[in-house]
């Protein structure tokens, strides 16, 4: 162990012993995400630095504390980036803690999620032990995926030290376009179009303008948008746009009303919901921001065959995310008690009593 693992192990083990929160914590630019808030904070920004990256092998290892940016900076000078395109919302942004909170960006439904990046990890569970899992290059990961199990777990299970990811080449040509429709139309038409062998890399809807993002070789794009026709942004707006989406800085994100995630299939009908609407990864995600209760947003989410989050605003007391049914509970509650056995590490972040 390096000193810092040593005196985060020590930490860890004195809390253990008082039964004293740990709030894991890197840059905190998710702290809105997720339930409470709860114990002594365990800074992890100063484990950082790359640890190695292989450009041949297309795989990154990085120490958590690692700022997210200065990470994508790293892999952009060799010509690669993440392909799951994480939110930063905020400069001091970690690596950790993009792992942690799980979230992707517009190219998720193309490129996959992080957990699917995800090769190796490094972590001190709630005893202080010091645990490796996976491998850093594909060929050689093996045992159990406790990498993907690490993702979005919110620091309930241990406290990040390195972690291995595999990297995407920067695509060669990239094109965004637009068209005017309706939100059902457009589900339609983002769902013909991931059905046909179009380089599609990310879909957008909102205020009755579908958009999509090509990326590929320069031949691919340019005959995908003779193909698709609509209006063609320049490069300038296309990046504002989807960076937009990226980092929720756009002006749908910045109402008042409550940030509802709904996960549904992407052929699911209309919400229903009153309030403003943004659709996402060919229309697998929803965002909603809506002032309907809980429960009747939670019920629709099943009724199309998802379930909902609530991402931003109102009273985290009705749980930021889905009820989880009975067995899957107890399939966390098992989790939690392997990894965490006097439950310290981030308590209630995913669900009261985890």
């Amino acid at each position: 162990m390096t000193d810092i693992e040593q005196s985060w192990a020590e930490q860890i083990r004195e809390a253990a012993a008082s039964k004293t929160p740990l709030r894991i914590r890197g840059g905190g630019s998710k702290d809105f995400y997720g339930q409470q808030l709860a114990g002594a904070v365990l800074d992890a920004r100063a484990h950082r630095g790359v640890i190695s990256h292989e450009p041949t092998e297309l795989v990154v290892k990085v120490r958590a504390g690692t700022p997210l940016a200065e990470l994508e900076a790293a892999l952009l000078a060799e010509g690669q980036m993440l392909g799951f395109e994480p939110p930063h919302f905020g400069p001091d942004a970690t690596v950790g803690g993009c792992v942690a909170a799980g979230l992707s960006g517009p190219r998720r439904a193309s490129a996959g999620a992080v957990r699917d990046f995800m090769l190796g990890v490094t972590l001190l569970d709630g005893r202080g032990n010091r645990l490796h899992f996976g491998g850093e290059v594909m060929k050689n990961v093996a045992g159990y995926d406790v990498a993907r199990l690490m993702t979005g777990s919110l620091g309930t299970l241990g406290v990040l030290l390195d972690v291995s990811i595999k990297v995407l080449p920067l695509p060669v040509a990239e094109a965004t376009l637009r068209f005017e429709m309706d939100a059902l139309e457009a589900v339609a038409q983002m769902n013909r179009w991931g059905g046909q062998p179009l380089p599609v890399s990310a879909t957008s809807w909102m205020a009755s303008v579908l958009t999509v993002r090509l990326s590929g070789a320069e031949a691919a794009v340019t005959a995908a948008c003779a193909r698709l026709g609509g209006e063609r942004l320049n490069e300038q707006a296309a990046r504002a746009h989807w960076q937009g989406l990226r980092e929720q800085s756009q002006g749908f994100f910045g109402g008042e009303a409550p940030l509802w995630r709904l996960s549904v299939p992407s052929v699911a009908e209309a919400t229903g919901l009153a309030g403003s609407q943004l659709i996402e990864w060919g229309g697998a995600q929803r965002w909603v921001r809506t002032e309907q209760d809980a429960a009747s947003v939670r019920a629709r989410a099943a009724a199309l065959g998802g379930h909902a989050t609530l991402f931003r605003g109102a009273d985290k007391s009705v749980g930021a995310f889905h009820p989880l049914p009975p067995a899957l509970r107890t399939i966390h509650q098992r989790l939690k008690h392997s990894f965490d056995p006097d439950g310290i590490l981030n308590p209630g972040r995913l669900y009261d009593g985890l």
